[in-house]
């Protein structure tokens, strides 16, 4: 039975303490310091930049009135009135929005604690999670490979990433839809381990047990013999279930992160009881944990996002609200058996589904998926272009920039990984490759579906931790296996270091283009190498 623990769950705890220690100290020093870059001027422009001008607004209106109202026509510029602190902008006419609320909630919570008026207020929570999800990744990174240095440099790599870091800074949904598919990814790990930590103490006395009975007559209870212990309710699952429907409650793309999870944890699960020597492993796991699985988490995922809806249901005034009472349902038929309010928001779903489905419009910024990992259409979100004696330029000209280019060491160096990391999940059967592709797989390639769609790279800000996990993978290999001589060892260290020194050299130098900081024009020229990123 220890040797069946080792098998499932690796070193003893015991043994890694002092490594866990460093990891814990690292880690959380380089949140620090991602948190305070994040926090910097965070009320710097001073206005709505991009798509801010919806969320925003609709956050506060959320708070104000439990959904989305249209703006008066007879206002021509809301934007200036909203920053100057008049709140007094919306009509008594519910809006068609095609997001649903969590994200703009979470944007509401920092207007409620610094006001509505407030740039710092609109941003605070992106900064907050932004952050967070840089101790997160590191200590996911810890539950994958279990070094100290692995996991610090993939809380360094994510730290100093320009996408992550500018949508940190800025009011849009998309870091809210990392955030919890990146919790939800945690606690499945959790989940995994602990799962197997259960496995291995409960395989020796349920083999005891089937070798003292007698044989059953029964085929069902023959096949269920084969399949190994039941393990209880996995409570981490259900965790990993609330916060996967508070990532489809802020963007409906979390349905695939979801999906593959899902999946991912139930193949976990065939693993553990396949290693643990379950003669019947596929069709046992498939029933004993993938049933238990799906119970635990897509319903659980399912009353979590209709329950984000509570502010549209607890008023009758928002988008659809009362569909369902201008369009009854036919006397006998299944529809009469849906409450009214659940039919209603259907039918504003059904709305929202053929918005997306059909959005076609041109747009400077606009990109295609396949591009994205190369950073080839990076999103323009602010752009002034001051000459000297304006904002401080002391230059002819000057620029004034906030570009979402994404650390070429995190998304070059993923690109080129991709493959690397699909050959040790497919062929050498590594368990954390996969990991490192799920997000990957969830995140970035239901995109490609949408090739007609107008879509943009901001996007790929949700898939970002998992890219850089791909990076931390191929580290792994650069630093050499737990056995590999100590020489081997510390030259791959070495080289881990430097890597990660270089990235961190990469984002300082594009700070200033992160931040809208005001440079001559000659110094934003030397950053922005290509037409396609200006």
């Amino acid at each position: 039975m220890e040797l069946l623990r080792a098998r499932l769950l690796g070193p003893e705890p015991r043994t890694l303490v002092r490594s866990n220690r460093i990891a814990w100290v690292g880690i959380l020093l380089v949140t620090v310091v991602g948190g305070a870059l994040r926090l910097w001027r965070l009320g710097h422009p001073g206005r709505l930049v991009f798509d801010e001008t919806y969320y925003v607004k609709q956050a506060w209106s959320l708070r104000l009135y439990g959904h989305e109202r249209e703006i008066k026509d007879a206002i021509e510029d809301p934007n200036a009135l909203f920053t100057n602190g008049t709140m007094d902008i919306w009509d008594d006419v519910p809006d068609l929005v095609v997001h649903p609320p969590v994200g703009k909630w979470m944007i509401a919570l920092g207007e409620m604690l610094l006001g509505p008026d407030s740039p710092t207020g609109w941003r605070l929570s992106s900064a907050v999670v932004g952050t967070l999800s840089i101790l997160v990744l590191g200590r996911i990174a810890w539950h994958l490979w279990q070094n100290a240095l692995l996991a610090i440099s993939a809380a360094a790599l994510l730290a100093m990433d320009g996408h992550h870091f500018v949508q940190s800074r800025i009011g849009l949904l998309d870091i809210f839809v990392m955030w919890w598919a990146l919790l939800a990814f945690l606690f499945l790990l959790l989940d995994r381990e602990q799962g197997r930590r259960r496995l291995a103490t409960r395989w020796g006395p349920w083999l005891e047990r089937v070798r003292a009975d007698p044989a059953p007559t029964s085929t069902v209870r023959r096949w269920v013999r084969r399949w190994g212990p039941g393990l209880g309710v996995r409570w981490w699952r259900i965790a990993a279930g609330v916060s996967l429907g508070l990532c489809i409650g802020t963007k409906w793309s979390g349905l695939y992160f979801l999906a593959v999870f899902g999946l991912m944890t139930v193949w976990w699960d065939l693993g553990a009881r396949r290693t643990a020597g379950a003669r019947g492993w596929f069709v046992g796991g498939a029933v004993r944990d993938g049933i238990p699985a799906f119970l635990a988490m897509v319903p659980v995922a399912l009353v979590t996002y209709v329950t984000t809806w509570t502010g549209w249901f607890v008023t009758d005034k928002g988008w659809k609200r009362n569909w369902a009472v201008d369009h009854p349902a036919g006397p006998g038929s299944l529809a009469a058996l849906v409450p009214d309010p659940l039919r209603s928001l259907w039918a504003y779903h059904v709305e929202m589904m053929t918005f997306h489905v059909g959005l076609q419009n041109e747009h400077a910024w606009k990109s295609n998926p396949w591009s994205w990992s190369v950073q080839w259409r990076p999103t323009l979100f602010y752009a002034e272009w001051p000459t000297r004696g304006e904002k401080g330029c002391e230059a002819a000209s000057c620029v004034e920039y906030i570009a979402s280019l994404g650390n070429l060491f995190v998304w070059w160096g993923a690109t080129l990984g991709l493959l690397v990391v699909a050959f040790l999940w497919l062929l050498r059967r590594d368990w954390r490759a996969g990991a490192a592709l799920s997000g990957v797989v969830a995140g970035w390639f239901p995109w490609f579906l949408y090739q007609t769609r107008t879509i943009y790279s901001f996007y790929a800000v949700a898939f970002v931790p998992w890219l850089v996990l791909v990076v931390v993978c191929c580290l792994g290999l650069v630093l050499g296996r737990a056995d590999a001589s100590p020489e081997r060892r510390r030259w791959g260290a070495v080289a881990v270091v430097v890597y990660v020194v270089l990235a961190t050299a990469w984002f300082v130098w594009y700070f200033p283009v992160h931040t809208a900081q005001v440079i001559p024009r000659s110094e934003w020229n030397l950053r922005l190498w290509f037409d396609f990123w200006t």
